[in-house]
């Protein structure tokens, strides 16, 4: 009997999969030939929120599939409310596996008397007892510093990446390809993205705008001035995600009367909050390239969603097996 073997007779793995993104929880069970734990979530007339795990799980390494999207606040404590009932039902491992970790933007103090609601975040989930958390693409990768626990902080923007080299619509060293980067906080985000095509970036100058997001920083939908040379190029804008739509009207209306030739934005995770599809459907992009950490019931025009089923059941099948994560990201590298 090997190693794996022996850990998967000692502590078999459970799967539970909460009500944020049930179609990706299926597509992850499916992949890692498991099934979902029956797991029963009420909510109260108040909105309270009760749950009651159907099996034992006693001794087992349970890892609980839960997007953070919206509603965010009771996705949020659903998480919390199943973790804690584990905790007590004495499992031996609590490995949360969110997709899409809500308020990860509020990773800093950017005015006085702000809260850094991340660490709080992180600071609650810990409460509950867990032993990992593994997501995707957070707003800044020093959040996993939050934690006193193993974080395994996957990346969807190579497969991103590989769906444009896949289709054409950029090659692994384009001359009439750029990299564009909503404000010169993306600015790394971009460059990272950029090195798989071996094309040069441009950022949008987002000085002057007047509109206050949740990040404290200014986008409306106004042109701006361009730092790099877009004219006459296949412009792709990337960023880690999509809210109202207001950074990728700027970038695009920007790039457009900078000369670009076409447009297209390439992000981790659409929340397309308020009136964000209306606002995508109006603007001259060739395709919104996403991945499907969040689920919605409508979507822009043009959209193409990539999943993220295979990259988060690797994932959960290193952790439990005992295996080093590193080996996804070399095989991402070798993506191109």
């Amino acid at each position: 009997m090997n190693k794996e073997e022996l850990h998967q007779m000692l502590y078999p793995m459970k799967l539970i999969g909460l009500g944020g993104n049930k179609a990706l929880n299926e597509k992850i069970a499916n992949i890692l030939h498991m099934p979902l734990l029956e797991t029963s979530v009420h909510h109260f007339s108040d909105g309270e929120i009760a749950v009651n795990i159907a099996e034992t799980v006693r001794g087992c390494d349970v890892f609980v599939i839960q997007s953070i999207q919206d509603p965010v606040n009771e996705n949020f404590m659903e998480l919390e409310i199943v973790c804690d009932a584990l905790h007590r039902a004495s499992a031996h491992r609590i490995n949360c596996v969110v997709p899409y970790l809500a308020y990860s933007r509020s990773d800093t103090k950017s005015r006085s008397r702000e809260p850094i609601t991340a660490k709080l975040v992180a600071n609650l989930l810990q409460l509950t007892g867990i032993d990992r958390l593994i997501t995707l693409d957070l707003h800044a990768s020093q959040i996993q510093g939050f934690y006193n626990i193993p974080v395994d902080h996957l990346h969807v923007l190579p497969l991103l990446a590989q769906y444009f080299l896949d289709n054409g619509i950029a090659t692994s060293d384009d001359e009439d390809v750029v990299i564009v980067s909503p404000d010169h906080s993306g600015t790394k985000l971009a460059r990272n993205f950029a090195t798989n095509f071996n094309a040069p970036i441009a950022i949008v100058d987002q000085r002057g705008a007047h509109i206050v997001d949740q990040r404290g920083a200014h986008y409306d939908d106004s042109v701006h001035d361009m730092i790099g040379d877009v004219k006459g190029k296949k412009c792709i804008i990337v960023d880690d995600l999509i809210d109202t739509g207001s950074r990728v009207a700027s970038s695009t209306h920007s790039v457009l009367a900078a000369g670009a030739t076409k447009v297209y934005v390439a992000a981790s995770h659409a929340l397309l909050s308020h009136d964000a599809v209306d606002v995508l459907n109006k603007l001259p992009i060739e395709q919104i390239v996403v991945t499907d950490t969040i689920k919605h019931e409508k979507y822009p025009d043009r959209i193409v969603r990539v999943s993220v089923d295979q990259l988060l059941a690797r994932g959960i099948d290193y952790v439990y097996n005992d295996r080093s994560i590193h080996q996804i990201f070399d095989e991402q590298n070798r993506l191109k």
